[in-house]
């Protein structure tokens, strides 16, 4: 959004300097991209009156002109008469027009940011040619290189061509995402309003912007008549339509033109120019066809309708770019064929051109979401997308339409030509959302401010809301221009930003330094993926969503499954119900990727569907911990228990270490709870068990059933358990004991020591008796380690093994010395001879 800060100041005093106000501007407004100082594209540009005109004696096409400067221009030849040669080819050059004159020494404008173009003085077949007359594509004032710009403002030779056109302006360009709830602001008159009411100016609207048409514009003869029908309100609330005759089609006086160029749109014709200047001004886009065109394509009456593509219809755009529009796009039409894409870009054989004598104007607002839609299918981003995907207000219409006709009038000689159309279904109201409530105390409490109503209500009177108090309550009413105060917290946020975001107490928010209670859930959920991976088994993340297929394959049902509308994508459709179908999914993947034993475990959430008899389904949720063992026996030889066996140690381990006793393997029956049902459906009923604790039901542990085996391509040696974590927790296991060992302050000592026992000696044997001499024999408050290093058997000695154990030993009293603790290691060495039979090495 490229903002021109003298045509702000044409509607409110900016009274700060340029960087201060960019500062406010990126502050409280807007983010600031780029400021450009476009006054220095045109320093040294003077403006010209050509004197006089005269062919080139030995070119064609070109011209020697005499201008006059005023003088200005020093290092320069001139005639007896104070007047400057320059050889020109425009063929628009004549006597005593003004033109733009660029003196030697100056750069073209056109050419900076590329590869700048200084003039010299030039000989031109045989005639000095003391810089140039330059044409509005050179000056980056319009696309014309035909001919020269004439100067059509009140002016004289030798002022500044800045100056004359006031183009010593800043444009400043803003982020457009900071507007995306501000549709008004997309216009330079809500810009102006907004650093009016940010510098605490009281801003007033033009009148022909506050005054709505109570009665349509009305004309006497109606000799270009037109119909209108809007087959789609819901998307189109509001479509103005007008035709106008007598229409001359040239350009815009070139000051008009040049507001157009700073904001970066490229002036075409009058009729086009102020469609175009007035969207800049107010936000509002809009759009002119020939009407003539219009007529020739419609039936027996001129019609505009708005309605839906048909079947395969196909519109040309400007540009000649042909779509097929998506079916849903808004079309705008005749009777007969599609001539503009609403909201979007019109149709070229509709288009205004240099024949057009009659104009039909269309203002409507359309529904963001479906011209943002649009835009995407059709790959169109156009300026009114860009502002038609904000929700412009339709309250606005027959304003900017009532001044575009005073325009058209003004400078193309525009004439009413039939009745104003005004297809409404928003009504007259003032406002977009009703008025909003408000206390200061409300407003002050979230801004940690002091300010009183009357200074609240001065701050949003500046922007032109309307503030009612009445026994303390600040009654606000947004202007019809605001989509975006519908609430209390709009209207802190409005209060905030106008009052200035800077002026907020910086106060640092009190920390509450309780630590937070314990989850006793996410407690037993760590807890059984650490013990499972100790006992060498694989954790695995999998969606809480399966495909349709697996649920089938593993034989669950469907119908107990909630089906997801917007799944993540094809495979992934439904809740799961279970665990278990998730992990043996997983299976043959590993398998061909050469692992022929190995264990997955998952603790996740499973769903299903349950209601009371009569009622909607409803989602309940259920935390599950399953595993599956897995051996693929390539030799068919095997020396340990069936799968079966090897997860229920698995289970028993899992279990014995949460502190759990009574553990014990029921025969399988058929549960009586619906999401139990769906787990149990994997698993083979003949060869499987429930798992109780204390008398609870507490899962199953089994083999998979055989249809399940073929069709997931599981290999017979396979088995596994699914347990309900939800009863775990109800068993009380999540709450351990936990045992705290404080550091010591003074370094450590670590000894190694090396015990030669015979190899009918265990390795737990050694571990216990060390760990017990140790404990007997270090020094008072100290904190001791022991941990295996390793345990090695030479081959010319297999009588006798060597194990190493390491100890780290540290005294909450002092530091502890190298003697100390080998002594300590030569009492246990001794002791150990004695009772084990051990050697030290």
């Amino acid at each position: 959004m490229k903002v021109s800060l003298n045509w702000l100041k044409k509607y409110t005093d900016l009274d700060l300097g340029l960087d201060e106000l960019v500062e406010k501007i990126g502050s409280q407004l807007g983010a600031v991209e780029q400021v450009t100082d476009l006054g220095k594209l045109y320093q040294g540009i003077l403006v010209a009156k050509v004197i006089e005109v005269k062919d080139h004696p030995t070119a064609d096409r070109l011209h020697v002109c005499r201008i006059d400067d005023g003088g200005r221009t020093q290092a320069v030849e001139r005639d007896s008469d104070g007047y400057i040669q320059v050889v020109c080819g425009a063929p628009n050059v004549h006597d005593n027009m003004l033109a733009a004159w660029l003196p030697p020494g100056t750069t073209v404008p056109e050419s900076v940011g590329k590869e700048p173009l200084v003039l010299e003085i030039r000989e031109i077949r045989g005639h000095k040619s003391y810089g140039m007359l330059a044409s509005p594509r050179e000056l980056l004032l319009g696309d014309n290189h035909e001919g020269l710009l004439e100067v059509t403002v009140e002016a004289k030779p030798g002022d500044s061509l800045a100056d004359a056109l006031k183009l010593n302006d800043q444009i400043v360009e803003l982020e457009n995402k900071m507007f995306t709830h501000r549709p008004d602001c997309f216009g330079q008159l809500g810009i102006a309003r907004e650093l009016a009411g940010i510098l605490g100016h009281p801003f007033v609207s033009p009148v022909w912007y506050k005054t709505p048409l109570t009665d349509p514009i009305a004309v006497s003869d109606q000799k270009l008549p037109l119909v209108l029908r809007n087959e789609l309100p819901e998307l189109v609330p509001r479509f103005v339509a007008v035709v106008l005759s007598d229409v001359t089609i040239k350009p815009l006086p070139i000051e008009l033109q040049t507001y157009l160029m700073r904001v970066g749109v490229r002036p075409v014709n009058n009729v086009v120019d102020l469609t175009n200047y007035m969207m800049l001004l107010t936000g509002q886009p809009m759009h002119a066809y020939d009407y003539d065109k219009v007529k020739a394509l419609s039936g027996n009456e001129t019609t505009l309708v708005v309605r839906y593509p048909k079947p395969g219809e196909k519109l040309t755009l400007l540009g000649n770019k042909v779509i097929e529009p998506r079916p849903e796009a808004i079309m705008i039409a005749t009777d007969h064929q599609a001539i503009g894409l609403g909201g979007v870009m019109g149709g070229a054989e509709t288009e205004v051109d240099e024949q057009t004598k009659n104009v039909l104007l269309e203002c409507a607002t359309f529904d963001m979401y479906s011209i943002r839609r649009t835009a995407m299918a059709s790959g169109l981003f156009t300026d009114a997308v860009t502002r038609y995907t904000k929700g412009q207000s339709p309250l606005q219409n027959d304003r900017v339409v009532a001044e575009t006709l005073r325009l058209l009038g003004e400078h193309a000689g525009a004439k009413q030509a039939s009745q104003l159309l005004d297809d409404n279904h928003v009504g007259q109201r003032q406002w977009i959302h009703p008025p909003v409530p408000v206390t200061a105390e409300f407003i002050n409490s979230r801004l940690g401010l002091q300010l009183s109503a009357e200074a609240i209500k001065q701050l949003l009177e500046n922007v032109e809301c309307t503030v009612v108090i009445d026994n303390g309550t600040l009654t606000v009413t947004a202007p019809f221009w605001r989509t975006d105060l519908e609430l209390r917290e709009d209207v802190v946020e409005e209060v905030g930003r106008l009052n200035g975001y800077d002026k907020l107490p910086l106060v640092l928010p009190q920390r509450d330094l309780t630590p937070a209670a314990r989850d006793p859930l996410l407690e037993l959920k760590a807890s059984l993926s650490q013990q499972l991976s100790k006992f060498g088994a694989n954790e695995v993340l999998t969606y809480s969503f399966v495909h349709g297929n697996l649920l089938d394959k593993v034989h669950q049902d469907r119908d107990q499954a909630l089906q997801i509308a917007n799944a993540l994508s094809p495979e992934l459709q439904y809740y799961r119900l279970s665990l278990t179908p998730s992990l043996l999914d997983k299976i043959y993947p590993n398998l061909k990727a050469g692992y022929d034993e190995f264990a997955i475990f998952e603790t996740g959430k499973v769903h299903i569907k349950t209601a009371a008899a009569g009622e909607a389904a409803l989602l309940s949720e259920f935390n599950r911990l399953a595993l599956v063992y897995v051996h693929r026996d390539k030799t068919a030889k095997r020396s340990f228990a069936s799968g079966y066996y090897e997860a229920q140690k698995y289970l028993l381990e899992l279990l014995t270490s949460l502190g759990l006793s009574d553990i014990k393997f029921l025969p399988y029956q058929e549960p009586t709870e619906a999401i139990d049902r769906q787990a149990v459906r994997p698993f083979e009923p003949a060869r499987s068990s429930l798992v109780q604790v204390n008398q609870i039901i507490l899962g199953i542990l089994g083999e998979y059933n055989l249809a399940v085996r073929q069709i997931l391509k599981l290999p017979t040696d396979c088995a596994g358990f699914e347990l309900n974590i939800d009863v775990l927790l109800s068993l009380s296991v999540a709450s351990q004991s936990r045992s705290y060992t404080s550091l010591s302050h003074f370094p450590k000592v670590d000894q190694d020591i090396c015990l030669k026992v015979p190899s009918a000696t265990s390795y737990q044997q050694v571990f216990d008796f060390v760990w017990q001499q140790l404990s007997a024999l270090k020094p008072d408050h100290s904190v001791a380690h022991l941990v295996p290093v390793d345990i090695y058997q030479r081959l010319d000695d297999q009588e006798h093994k060597q194990i190493t154990l390491r100890l780290s030993l540290a005294s909450y009293d002092r530091t502890l010395t190298d003697t100390e603790v080998n002594g300590l290691l030569d009492k246990v060495a001794e002791a150990a001879k004695t009772a084990l039979r051990a050697e030290r090495l």
